[in-house]
C-alpha cells in the first residue's frame, strides 16, 4: 500500500479517536460548542494527512516528479481520509449521537413556530412566497418543517461534510505542493 494512503488512514483514525474523546468528555453533546473542536480538528488532521503523506512520498521518491504528480500524490492521502471520516460522521449521527440531530430539528421547529406566531413575519413570508398566500398556517408550518428537517439529517450532514472535505483536500493539496516545491524540496 502506498505511504500516502496509509498516512490518510492513520490520520482518519486519529481524528475519529479525538471526536469520540470530545463526545465522551462533553457534559452536553447537543451544545454547538462541543461540535466546533471536532470540526477544527478534522480540518487540521486532513491538512496533516496531506502534508505528512506528501512529505514521506517525496522523501522516498527516487526520480524527478512534476507538479501534477505531486498534487495527485497529496490527494491520494486526502481521499482515504475523506471516505473514512464521512462514513464515521454518518455512523456517529445515526448510531452514537442521534440526539444532536434531534436537538437541532427541535430548535428548527421552535424557530418556525415562533416566526409563524408573529403576524408581521407570517405576512412577509406570504408575500415572498406565492404558494403560501393560499395555504393555512398549519400547512405553511408543515411545509417549512419538512424542508428544514430534511436539511438537518445525518445523510445531509455526511454529504455536506464529504463535499467540503473534498474541496478542502483539493485546495490543501495544491497549497502543500506549492510550499514543498518552493521551500522544502528545492
Amino acid at each position: 500500500m502506498k505511504i500516502t494512503i496509509k498516512t490518510g488512514i492513520i490520520f482518519a483514525f486519529f481524528w475519529m479517536a479525538i471526536k469520540m474523546i470530545i463526545f465522551w468528555s462533553s457534559d452536553n453533546p447537543e451544545n454547538p460548542a462541543s461540535v466546533m473542536p471536532g470540526v477544527l480538528t478534522n480540518m487540521f488532521c486532513l491538512l496533516m494527512a496531506i502534508a505528512v503523506g506528501l512529505f514521506l512520498h517525496k522523501k522516498n521518491e527516487t526520480d524527478e516528479s512534476n507538479v501534477l504528480g505531486d498534487i495527485k500524490n497529496a490527494m491520494s492521502a486526502g481521499v482515504p481520509y475523506i471516505l473514512l471520516v464521512s462514513i464515521f460522521i454518518y455512523l456517529f449521527y445515526t448510531k452514537i449521537n442521534p440526539e444532536y440531530i434531534q436537538h437541532k430539528q427541535n430548535e428548527t421547529i421552535a424557530f418556525v413556530d415562533k416566526g409563524l406566531n408573529d403576524p408581521k413575519i407570517l405576512e412577509e413570508f406570504r408575500k415572498s412566497q406565492p404558494d403560501a398566500e393560499v395555504m393555512t398556517k398549519n400547512e405553511i408550518r408543515e411545509s417549512m418543517i419538512e424542508s428544514q428537517t430534511s436539511i438537518i439529517s445525518a445523510g445531509a450532514t455526511t454529504t455536506l461534510s464529504l463535499l467540503a472535505m473534498l474541496l478542502l483536500t483539493t485546495l490543501n493539496s495544491i497549497f502543500v505542493t506549492v510550499v514543498y516545491r518552493k521551500l522544502v524540496f528545492r
